[in-house]
């Protein structure tokens, strides 16, 4: 690695491309990716829509091609063309060693507007990204290299399709800078009920989409401040949660849900957390996850595809295996955090209905919330996990797969 960055001293371009930079984990990374190699690359982000960025951007360069989202199948086809037009000839411009794009549109242009000059890195950061495999196959063939989030899915396409160049590199966290976001603003929400009794707040983040299992999250808090009245739960993330705010108020604790919206510093809030919930029904390698475990909370989490266990278990063992246990057991105790049976089910609003999953979630965090000493075990635990995944661990394998490039 050292040998090559000593070529870097002139300052080789390095491009990014993201369809947009509003609120999403593809987003974010994007632009925690242009803060670390920007030390070492002139570093380019071409977006197709700059419009309602969430992040801080100050200082970095962006390209905006001005070619945002077109509605029905035609005008999106030539929509497509007109990107990977503009963006070839960006590559052309500017040279970069790499193009590296984030989210499925991103590839999809990234790998039609390949150049002989440029290597194209194509990204896979959700499992859903697996079940469209026309996609799967054109991304395969052009990319120089396909970086995915989690083992389970490079590993996954080695299987399926005997693709050699799927390389698994984990997300970037800067958990310092997210203690300084933390500390730098007041802790957002109740601390104590009108009795005078300290809450405890569970938590969970992302944006209003079915696939993040919203649903189950509100019934098992339902259960929880059944047994312990004193928990509070707060859901961040964009959307306007109207079923979720029905549903809270058909269980009867509407006034016990807090439902923040898009927040550009979600860590003032996580700040306050104990524990979070994850009930996505799919992932990649779920961002608000570590975020959590960064900021001190201990997570309960579906073993969804994929993830999860990558993050939680220092032995993720085989998916078969990990099936077996939860048999013969309501819940797999991890190194850093507790996995239980994904909820697969389909979506129910439902106040009536409560499912086997959504009772086994509750006790597990009724368990947590009566030992002291099980909370901090955990709570130490998943704060030192979510250090291994620091920028320097990324920055460091670019480099080792440029050098490895380089040389081959």
């Amino acid at each position: 690695m050292k040998d090559f960055m000593k070529t870097m001293n002139n300052k080789k371009k390095f491009m990014l491309i993201s369809p947009t930079l509003c609120q999403g984990g593809f987003e974010r990374i994007c632009v925690t990716t242009a803060r670390l190699l920007t030390p070492h690359f002139d570093v380019i982000i071409v977006l197709f829509d700059s419009g309602n960025i969430a992040f801080d951007v100050t200082g970095l360069n962006i390209i905006d091609i001005k070619q945002g989202v077109k509605k029905g199948k035609i005008a999106k086809f030539f929509n497509i063309i007109i990107r990977a037009k503009k963006v070839r000839k960006l590559k052309k411009i500017h040279n970069p060693i790499v193009a590296y794009s984030f989210g499925a549109t991103a590839n999809i242009v990234n790998a039609l507007s390949k150049t002989k000059e440029s290597k194209a890195w194509l990204s896979l950061h959700s499992y859903m990204d697996m079940g469209e495999e026309a996609k799967l196959r054109l991304f395969m063939r052009k990319a120089d290299t396909l970086l995915c989030c989690s083992k389970f899915i490079a590993d996954e396409l080695k299987e399926r399709f005997s693709y050699e160049k799927a390389i698994t590199l984990y997300n970037p966290y800067d958990v310092k800078e997210m203690k300084r976001l933390a500390e730098s603003a007041e802790p957002r929400g109740q601390s104590w009920d009108d009795s005078g009794e300290e809450l405890i707040h569970l938590m969970s983040m992302g944006r209003e989409d079915d696939v993040k299992g919203f649903w189950h999250t509100v019934k098992v808090f339902y259960l929880i401040q059944q047994k312990i009245s004193n928990v509070r739960l707060t859901i961040l993330g964009e959307g306007l949660f109207t079923e979720y705010k029905k549903l809270a108020s058909d269980l009867g604790i509407a006034e016990k849900v807090y439902f923040t919206g898009m927040q550009k510093n979600p860590y003032k809030y996580l700040k306050s957390g104990t524990i979070y919930l994850l009930n996505s029904l799919m992932e990649g390698f779920p961002n608000a996850l570590i975020e959590a475990m960064a900021m001190g909370m201990v997570p309960v989490a579906c073993d969804c595809r994929s993830g999860p266990a990558e993050i939680l278990l220092d032995d993720v063992l085989n998916e078969a295996v990990r099936d077996r246990v939860y048999q013969d057991e309501s819940a797999l105790w991890g190194d850093y955090g507790i996995l239980i049976k994904p909820m697969n089910e389909p979506k129910n609003v439902d106040a009536n209905v409560i499912t086997a999953g959504e009772r086994i979630m509750a006790e597990i965090v009724i368990k947590m919330l009566s030992s002291a000493d099980l909370l901090q075990k955990y709570k130490d635990a998943a704060t030192r996990r979510a250090l291994v995944f620091t920028g320097e661990a990324y920055l460091k394998h670019i480099f080792e797969l440029l050098e490895s490039k380089e040389n081959g």
